[in-house]
């Protein structure tokens, strides 16, 4: 990218104030009508996790690094991502990039997202790059089957119909395989795509499942799109889900599958990745040969490409919010200049695509009582992402304490996906699967020493906290609530953590404290509580809020972060 064409791009998005974006807004193809550019186009998205409908997502107020990365591209928030990219505070660009000004600038903005959005996007930039003779690609990053209503109420079905009349070409996964390896061969037997991994294997012989890569043909080129899976799945999820299956990261096989690519006659490459964006930068430095990475996974946003090495790396937003559009001059043997561009899905401006809206109205007739109800208002901003904290996750921690006050900790998985409710609006079911739409959804009851609770803290720790990405692991730190505790990201592993108290009492490591928890599999080392049986956390949810009928979630962090100046956002009504 040249600085003529960034200085496009800062003009067409950046620059954007709510006034200014209301008077594009009447004509848009000012934002997305792109002059060709290069033989081939990419239109790629990521971790749309089942979000069908539009709606709201705030980005991290906070995303903690271990010291050596500190500054760089996935661990950049609020004015630091702002200066990072030269977007001025109050815009388009400053919305999707950054929790400042979020309520505001969504309720200015409108919500984003949405499948209908969303593929009246893709269909015009396909039909605009095709008009123009080029060749264009729709690259699905994963993340894409499961987490909605309507996902977890068809096991998947809705999403991938949803992607064939899309038109994906490719695709990688991860949290789909949550749905068991027998469903997912079905969904792919019926999936219009490709479904590309280098690292789906068999676990006894190591055979592969899925093709590595595909070669296309783009005039005098050949261009490879080679698939990487997310690497732990075997760890993140129940081991029923994927038996017989490897997910394992393996360099040495990625750097076969891409020179085999290059021997076959592929000028340029391009890894669609679910490795998430630190991992792709470490591979960057690794694997030979590899002119582009679109990472997914770590729900990170890059307006601009970042540079590793011989490598760029775009990272694809998530839930919805914007089409990645990147547009590739090849040259013989690699990639000469690419240009990205971030289109908003601004769902109340863009056209619809009338058969998926269609088409949506028919997957959700039978489910429509049930996924737009009011269960209860919310007084209060409910987001979920930051590497700590989220007002959602202290929602959902006090309802299960109110259903059962014998609990003295709850954990909630560190997800990175879910939706954002601004002050004032009501809250649904579907609101709830955004973000509790697990498909192992039991809510656990068991004892846990206090020194097994500090230890699985110090692992949450390590697993985040390590400087090497090879070694970064999951999501966010789990969250904790009725808990409080000191963490020093810096510190040694097993030493990051002190000065726990549970209610408002030091940790007694040798007392047992009872603990709930779902989404994950911390109550195998625990002792399950004589007379309970699991229930799903949503229907734990959705009575406490019934119950209540309006919630105010005042952002009160349990955790004290030495070394950071950690902050959480101002509650505007």
């Amino acid at each position: 990218m040249n600085r003529r064409e960034l200085l496009f791009l800062l003009s067409a998005l950046a620059g954007l104030s709510p006034k200014a974006l209301a008077q594009v807004l009447e004509n848009p193809s000012k934002l997305y009508d792109l002059p060709p550019y290069g033989e081939a186009t990419l239109l790629y998205f990521s971790d749309l996790h089942g979000q069908a409908f539009p709606h709201h997502f705030m980005e991290p107020p906070n995303l903690i690094a271990p010291k050596p990365l500190m500054g760089r591209p996935g661990y950049l928030t609020g004015e630091a991502i702002l200066r990072y990219y030269g977007v001025p505070r109050g815009s388009l660009l400053a919305h999707l990039l950054s929790y400042l000004d979020f309520v505001e600038l969504a309720r200015a903005f409108g919500p984003l997202g949405g499948f209908s959005a969303l593929t009246a996007l893709i269909r015009t930039q396909k039909a605009q790059v095709e008009a123009e003779g080029g060749k264009a690609l729709v690259l699905d990053g994963g993340d894409t089957w499961t987490n909605s209503g309507l996902s977890l109420l068809t096991q998947g079905e809705a999403i991938v119909e949803w992607q064939n009349l899309v038109g994906v070409d490719h695709m990688v996964s991860h949290w789909e395989w949550t749905l068991g390896r027998a469903r997912v061969e079905e969904l792919l037997s019926r999936f219009g795509g490709e479904l590309l991994s280098y690292n789906v294997v068999d676990e006894l012989f190591g055979d592969p499942l899925f093709p590595a890569y595909r070669l296309h043909r783009v005039g005098p080129y050949a261009l490879a799109v080679v698939g990487a899976s997310y690497p732990y799945v075997k760890v993140s999820h129940p081991e029923e889900f994927t038996e017989g299956l490897s997910f394992a990261l393996d360099v040495r096989r990625l750097q076969e599958a891409v020179d085999r690519a290059r021997a076959e006659g592929a000028d340029a490459v391009v890894l669609l990745s679910h490795n998430g964006l630190q991992l792709d930068a470490a591979l960057a430095e690794r694997v030979q040969g590899i002119d582009l990475i679109l990472s997914g996974h770590t729900h990170d946003l890059t307006p601009l490409p970042w540079r590793v090495g011989k490598t760029w790396i775009v990272a694809g937003s998530t839930a919805g919010k914007a089409l990645m559009r990147v547009d590739l001059k090849l040259k013989k043997g690699g990639v000469a200049n690419l240009r990205v561009r971030v289109l908003p899905v601004l769902a109340n401006h863009l056209p619809k695509a009338e058969d998926v809206e269609a088409f949506l109205e028919e997957k959700t007739a039978p489910h429509r009582d049930h996924l737009f109800a009011p269960l209860a208002v919310t007084e209060t901003l409910l987001y979920k992402r930051d590497t700590l904290y989220s007002t959602w996750d202290q929602l959902v921690g006090e309802a299960v304490r109110a259903t059962y006050p014998e609990v003295e900790v709850v954990f909630s998985p560190a997800v990175r996906w879910g939706t954002t409710l601004l002050p004032g609006q009501a809250i649904t079911y579907d609101h709830l699967y955004a973000y509790l739409g697990f498909t192992y959804p039991e809510l656990y009851l068991f004892y846990l020493r206090g020194e097994q609770i500090r230890n699985v803290l110090e692992d949450i720790a390590s697993n985040v906290f390590t400087p090497d990405p090879f070694y970064q692991q999951g999501g966010d730190v789990s969250r904790a609530v009725g808990l409080r505790y000191v963490l020093d990201p810096d510190a040694p592993a097993g030493r990051r953590i002190r000065e726990v108290e549970v209610g408002g009492r030091p940790l007694d490591p040798n007392r047992r404290y009872l603990v709930a928890a779902y989404g994950g599999r911390l109550q195998r080392v625990g002792e399950a509580k004589p007379g309970y049986e699991p229930r799903p956390i949503h229907e734990v949810v959705a009575a406490y809020l019934k119950s209540v009928g309006r919630v105010r979630v005042l952002p009160e962090p349990n955790v004290r972060v030495l070394g950071r100046n950690y902050r959480v956002p101002e509650v505007t009504g």
